[in-house]
């Protein structure tokens, strides 16, 4: 797969909290050379936001980042089996994050079919550092829908993009 080590960062990412770009900033820092944040479709999950909506709000935070980090991550919207999707994009690594021994029972699952399709692409867990382990999109779209605060969750502007879809 070539002297650059691609990796891809799989989700919804409905919406990008700051949990998942700790494991961004993480990844590409340390892993691989070239990170492709990969937001997927997802349908089945009833996004919050539309597919180019998640895309542009992960874009705007990598572009937040600093300049030599920012250079080496890519943003792409995927549909589809994911072991292809990575195949298809050259990436020798699928990162995935984990909050709970919970995540990890169907990530577990999920590496075995992989492995099975496709030997040559390894799945890497990092587990959320302590102050992002009880964070999900799912949990901070609940608190916003109540009026909650969740500006310790996300950046500013994506919770201005809550506010605002709340609201709309």
């Amino acid at each position: 797969m070539g002297d650059t080590r691609t990796a891809i960062y799989p989700g919804t990412f409905d919406p990008i909290t700051n949990g998942h770009m700790d494991i961004i900033t993480r990844a590409a820092s340390h892993l691989c050379d070239r990170l492709i944040v990969s937001v997927a479709i997802n349908a089945g999950k009833g996004p919050f936001f539309s597919l180019d909506e998640r895309a542009a709000l992960v874009q705007a935070e990598i572009d937040t980042l600093p300049e030599d980090l920012k250079a080496r991550i890519e943003v792409r919207k995927f549909d589809g089996l994911l072991i292809h999707y990575a195949r298809d994009v050259g990436a020798s690594m699928i990162i995935r994050g984990l909050r709970a021994v919970s995540d990890f029972e169907y990530e577990f699952q999920m590496v075995g079919m992989n492995a099975r399709l496709n030997k040559e692409i390894e799945t890497v867990f990092l587990m959320a550092s302590e102050r992002n382990q009880f964070i999900s999109s799912k949990l901070v779209k609940e608190i916003a829908a109540l009026s909650g605060a969740v500006s310790e969750f996300v950046s500013p502007r994506i919770e201005d993009a809550l506010r605002t879809r709340l609201d709309g």
